[in-house]
């Protein structure tokens, strides 16, 4: 089922059952809620560090913003107006910061509790491939945003091609999903799959579809309306674009 569900119907995702939560503290929608973040933290990442803080200090003021966000109260304030994942965590955050100014950030890590498990390393490396000029942090928030929630769908893909057997297949042809007209030969990937390269095509048209669709669950687990899916699409190109 699609992200429309069936009849046009918006099918339950992870963002709107914490919206469906209210003012309650439902174990389902702080599971929800916990998910999103450890999928989405490293947009927080890349707007702190290119606020000017170092990477020991953004991992720091990270991992404190996510103890923060998912105690009890984060979850009973959550506004059903901010009807997209993206806008109420970047919201959040900066509120965030803003009340940190003060205080030691290694302070707020919870007694130690790590809510979200942050791979410093790599969230430093993928920001290191952040052009270096005058990106702003809102931009970079963006841009991080955009390629998380391509790297999920991937994910998302990947695995159903994995269940289905086809996990070679998927490897082979996801250099397609690149973005670039014609990556390799399809004969080159014929030969290395056994298989002709009219089927090669054939897949890599089917690969292109479901990846879309893909793209789409994705960007339905974070809005609370499936009217907004065509707009968060727009704007995950507008943000690689930059």
């Amino acid at each position: 089922m699609g992200a429309n569900g069936k009849g046009g119907r918006f099918m339950t995702t992870r963002w709107s059952v914490v919206l469906a939560a209210g003012g309650s503290d439902r174990p389902a929608a702080r599971e929800a809620l916990a998910t999103l973040c450890g999928q989405y933290w490293h947009p927080l990442y890349a707007f702190i560090r290119r606020g000017g803080s170092s990477p020991e200090q953004a991992e720091d003021l990270t991992q404190a913003f996510l103890v923060h966000l998912l105690e009890r109260e984060a979850i009973q304030s959550v506004d059903p107006a901010k009807g997209k994942f993206r806008s109420f965590l970047l919201a959040s955050l900066k509120n965030f910061l803003s009340d940190q100014r003060s205080r030691e950030a290694a302070a707020k890590r919870g007694g130690g509790v790590a809510p979200v498990s942050l791979d410093a390393d790599e969230a430093e490396g993928r920001y290191r491939l952040e052009p270096a000029h005058d990106l702003t942090p809102e931009r970079i928030f963006e841009r991080q945003w955009a390629l998380t929630v391509i790297e999920q769908a991937i994910t998302r893909l990947r695995e159903r091609y994995a269940r289905a057997g086809k996990q070679q297949h998927f490897d082979a042809l996801r250099i397609f999903l690149s973005g670039e007209k014609r990556p390799v030969p399809y004969a080159e990937i014929a030969r290395q799959l056994g298989m002709t390269e009219l089927a090669v095509k054939v897949s890599v048209h089917r690969l292109r579809k479901r990846f879309r669709d893909s793209l789409r669950e994705e960007i339905a687990q974070t809005v609370s309306d499936s009217e907004e899916i065509g707009a968060e699409l727009q704007a995950l190109y507008a943000a690689l674009e930059g």
